[in-house]
């Protein structure tokens, strides 16, 4: 079955890099330091290059129709199940709470969306209304909260206002956004350097991710929050498609294709890239790595299922 074939190249290809990490950190060619120096190269350079070149590229169309609606609301909706009922069932505040949610709701959509798309819908710009919405909204508002939380003053206004002046994503959102609106020509000599650096994104934070897994054991007990790491995956295996299903259906209409299109897109594993957030500001690391980690291996039976469920 062809289908089944490109869906387990797209899940293998994350397991290669995530596994070319590991063997590299354990080979202690580098030291633990080198998941968070790449990781501050994805957050600072990569990421946001590749942000800045899918916003600038994008079919502006397709941003912000009933897809990006039910991404949207099935994002968000799931990530305040999580603060308001699970976050404090097990004690999570601030930070912690933020990068918890964001477990439970950040979809892995820049890497294994477009092979399950292509496989399973037949058509990889279905991706593009969630990774739009990620990229250009929710990571950058995520971001701009841990940074006033995290801030080691008192909270002030000012700081409301300065923290997305001092996040890339947001800047390189903004900047894309106005390529986009204004139909501005950008250089291929700076156009193609900024699309090189952004397809490096991807595998950088996953060989991240692998060279992390040295020496942190997976789900370790007093280390890792191992019941809302359980929780939170399971929200992002089962709520988080259900209520792109809710939304898709009765809020905006949508059946067929269409609405498995969003429910596929919904059920995809929480994003490599939350690990790297929780890196860049020194928060609950432990369960945006297992979160992960556990997603990533049980989203390909629910994926399937809901496939079989909605054709």
């Amino acid at each position: 079955m062809p289908a089944l074939t490109e869906i387990f190249t797209g899940f293998g290809s994350v397991a290669v890099l995530i596994i070319v990490g590991w063997l590299f950190g354990r080979s202690e060619i580098v030291d633990k330091r080198a998941s968070f120096t790449l990781n501050m190269v994805v957050f600072w350079i990569a990421m946001p290059c590749m942000l800045a070149h899918t916003l600038a590229t994008a079919d502006s169309a397709s941003i912000f129709g009933s897809a990006f609606g039910v991404a949207a609301l099935s994002a968000l909706g799931t990530a305040a199940f999580y603060r308001i009922f699970v976050a404090p069932l097990f004690k999570q505040s601030g930070a912690d709470a933020v990068v918890g949610a964001m477990s439970s709701s950040y979809n892995n959509v820049a890497n294994l969306g477009v092979p399950i798309a292509v496989a399973v819908l037949h058509d990889a710009t279905a991706v593009v209304p969630a990774l739009i919405f990620q990229i250009a909204f929710y990571a950058p508002a995520s971001m701009t909260v841990l940074e006033i939380l995290t801030n080691r003053g008192h909270f002030r206004p000012r700081n409301v206002i300065m923290a997305p002046l001092k996040n890339p994503i947001f800047l390189a959102a903004m900047v894309g956004l106005a390529v986009n609106a204004f139909a501005i020509e950008v250089p291929q000599f700076v156009a193609h350097p900024v699309g090189l650096l952004g397809q490096a994104a991807v595998p950088m934070a996953l060989l991240a991710f692998g060279i992390s897994l040295h020496g942190m054991p997976f789900m370790e007990a007093g280390r890792s929050p191992r019941r809302a790491v359980v929780v939170a995956s399971m929200l992002k295996l089962f709520l988080h498609p259900a209520l792109a299903l809710l939304f898709g259906h009765f809020v905006f209409g949508l059946n067929g294709h269409a609405l498995l299109a969003a429910v596929i897109i919904a059920g995809l594993p929480t994003a490599q890239n939350v690990y790297t957030f929780a890196s860049r500001f020194g928060r609950n690391l432990e369960q945006a790595r297992d979160c992960g980690v556990i997603t990533t291996i049980a989203c390909l039976p629910t994926v399937l299922l809901f496939t079989l469920l909605l054709s």
